[in-house]
């Protein structure tokens, strides 16, 4: 069987490239996932209650009052 092209025969198509390239195939089909994910997570990820993350710190925080200089470890 000669392989038809995508838009003479949709159904056909992609039964031949699920037998003859299976690998192409379902990447394609996992690939696909993405770009619906990016739609469809938000809301959900809203209504099951995960609010926006907390600000990663930058830098670390400098402690309040004196600071206590160790001695005994000089050269």
């Amino acid at each position: 069987m000669a392989p038809v092209t995508f838009w003479q025969a949709p159904r056909q198509y992609l039964q031949w490239a699920v037998r003859a390239k299976p690998a192409i195939f379902w990447s394609i089909v996992l690939g696909s996932f993405g770009p619906v994910a990016m739609v469809v997570v938000p809301p959900l990820r809203a209504r099951f209650g995960d609010g926006p993350r907390q600000q990663i710190p930058l830098s670390y925080p400098i402690p309040r009052g004196q600071r206590k200089i160790p001695s005994g470890y000089d050269d």
